[in-house]
């Protein structure tokens, strides 16, 4: 952000302490929108971008920001978030969890479009403000092995019988295989599952089908198929997932993750620990290996049953998992799941969209007594309604907002993940 003449202007691809000259994009009447055309004194953060199509990509904004100033520029997001939106901060600022910068992103959805005036099929991610898929045959984020696939993903299409009738292929990475998911709009004929199963042979890669919504999706070929999983070797956890299940598209960064989650909530054998939007488990099944019991509560019972089926999967007992809209839950909501853990809730772990947590803090905000967990861990995707729910949390419910620090989740881009921790 600079100003010209008085008047502030938002800078895209300008670092701060630089001189550029900028391009106005669109001008409003309290502000000026605008690019960057050249540097003309640089900033020690800046780096040279390491893909060649930074800039037309919009898969990623930041690569010319050092990785290091990536996390402190997002620290500081987060603590503005707690101190402009709710007024309070952290006693604590967490280290924060960071990993490999380059091949992290382990899911994926990648456009597929016909632009014969660029000669042929194009797969990949949109350009910058635009619906346009950028013009691009590798990919630093995605891993090695993914983005060798985008050229010859490419060829395959255009052997399909009708090109223009294939929009998205989604990815999702496991542990021993690579699954495509490709949506189609027609009903695929004999000869283009024959160029799928080639070209799965020579690749290496699982074929998934959708047809419709993403309740349609099923393998190619079934039979042989190699389970999709992700581990969490630290708790002897195996996970099974569907390619189109949330997952953090970021596999190392979730074992860090789950493992300071844990170490923040600090249950105990003893302890009863209920957790908030489980999706498939992903923090449920780790905390059974060190709770009394634990219960798990997701809207989806699609990822409830997914859930059960990885707790039996992997062996563990003493967990459980309920469906629950917890947007709108209530006191009485709360009294059914203490219930469920034999009458105590001694730690809860709240791991929302980004839509928040604000009827769950709102509950909580509200019991009493033996009724009053005793520590909240949240993990949050969006600064914004982490602090809208913390300063429920410390204004109305009395908890301290005792620790807080970013997770770089998502290298080179805008998103914040962050991790906070409630008495």
């Amino acid at each position: 952000m600079g100003r010209l003449d008085g008047k502030v202007v938002f800078v895209e691809g300008a670092l701060p302490h630089e001189s550029v000259t900028a391009q106005i994009l669109k001008s409003k009447t309290s502000y000026d929108t605008a690019k960057v055309v050249s540097v003309e004194r640089d900033s020690w953060m800046r780096v040279a971008p390491r893909c060649q199509y930074f800039g037309v990509c919009g898969g990623c904004l930041m690569q010319h920001l050092a990785s290091d100033a990536q996390v402190a520029v997002k620290q500081r997001l987060l603590e503005d978030a707690f101190g402009h939106l709710a007024g309070i901060k952290p006693e604590q600022v967490l280290a924060p969890i960071h990993g490999p910068s380059w091949g992290y992103r382990y899911r994926a959805r990648l456009t597929v479009r016909l632009v014969p005036q660029k000669g042929g099929i194009l797969v990949g991610f949109h350009e910058r403000r635009s619906s346009f898929v950028a013009d691009m045959m590798s990919c630093e984020v995605l891993p090695r092995a993914v983005s060798d696939l985008l050229v010859p993903l490419r060829e395959m299409i255009g052997r399909m019988s009708s090109p223009t009738r294939f929009p998205q292929i989604e990815l999702a990475v496991g542990d021993a295989v690579i699954a495509l998911v490709l949506r189609h709009l027609d009903p695929l004929t004999e000869p283009d599952k024959t160029v799928l199963r080639a070209f799965a042979q020579s690749h290496g890669v699982q074929w998934w089908l959708q047809s419709k919504g993403p309740d349609t999706v099923c393998l190619l070929d079934e039979e042989g198929a190699v389970p999709l999983t992700y581990a969490l070797p630290a708790f002897g956890i195996s996970m099974p997932f569907r390619p189109t299940d949330f997952t953090q598209v970021n596999h190392q960064i979730n074992q860090i993750l789950v493992s300071r989650a844990l170490s923040l909530l600090g249950a105990t054998e003893a302890d009863h620990v209920l957790d908030l939007f489980c999706g498939l488990g992903n923090f449920t099944l780790p905390l059974a290996r060190g709770s009394q019991q634990v219960l798990g509560v997701e809207g989806s019972q699609a990822l409830v049953d997914r859930a059960h089926a990885a707790a039996s999967h992997n062996g563990v007992s003493n967990v459980a998992f309920q469906t629950s809209d917890l947007f709108t839950f209530t006191i009485e909501s709360y009294a059914v799941l203490m219930s469920a853990l034999g009458g105590r809730i001694d730690r809860v772990l709240i791991d929302p969209p980004r839509e928040g947590a604000l009827a769950v803090c709102e509950v909580l905000s509200q019991l009493e007594g033996q009724q009053r967990p005793k520590r909240i861990v949240y993990v949050s995707c969006n600064p914004a309604t982490l602090a809208r729910d913390a300063g429920v949390l410390e204004q109305q419910g009395g908890y301290r907002l005792k620790q807080a620090g970013v997770v770089n989740m998502f290298p080179h881009t805008g998103h914040v993940e962050s991790i906070a921790v409630f008495e």
